[in-house]
């Protein structure tokens, strides 16, 4: 079975106060701030390597971790850091925005057979050279290329990323629509 690489898991956090940016910007000379080019504060960790773009309205994307655990390492550092500035951090929602997965498969897809073959999928090669094809539950998009290649986004877990992704490549490889090298 090909291997599927997690390529970004981006998480949100929530609180329900307003976030005190002029306090972060001034304890902490390594967040960057320029107004007339991004509405927030940008805070990037060399390790786990991510970044932080913050909201003084309470909300916090994080985004560039491969792996849950870095996730959990990120968020527990920027609460460390908004703690410090008297932010009630035990009350903070947070919700897996999207993850993103790859996988190569070693051969070539028929990309107009396999328009015909899965229910849902669209493929314009004027407009984008991909087939584009949205699952309704779970709700993901998965854009299928020539060379093999399989981008998915949309999940929420990555589990379930993985496993219909795997449901995917069988439904490919079964199909006559691909051609191993």
């Amino acid at each position: 079975m090909e291997e599927i690489t997690i390529e970004n898991i981006v998480v949100s956090l929530t609180f329900d106060q307003k976030l005190p940016i002029d306090k972060l910007l001034k304890k902490y000379l390594d967040i960057e701030f320029e107004p007339e080019q991004f509405p927030g504060l940008v805070y990037k960790l060399q390790d786990p390597k991510c970044s932080f773009l913050i909201f003084e309205t309470g909300k916090i994307i994080c985004t560039g971790n491969r792996r849950m655990e870095d996730v959990e390492k990120a968020l527990k550092i920027i609460s460390e850091r908004l703690k410090s500035v008297g932010v009630d951090v035990s009350k903070a929602e947070k919700s897996v925005e999207n993850i993103v997965a790859s996988v190569k498969l070693e051969g070539e897809i028929d990309l107009n057979c396999l328009a015909y073959e899965l229910e849902e999928a669209e493929f314009e090669p004027e407009q984008f050279p991909g087939l584009v094809y949205r699952k309704a539950e779970p709700k993901l998009v998965f854009l299928v290329f020539k060379s093999g290649k399989i981008i998915c986004t949309g999940g929420k877990n990555v589990e379930e990323v993985k496993k219909e992704l795997e449901s995917l490549i069988k439904k490919i490889k079964n199909s006559k629509c691909f051609e191993p090298y």
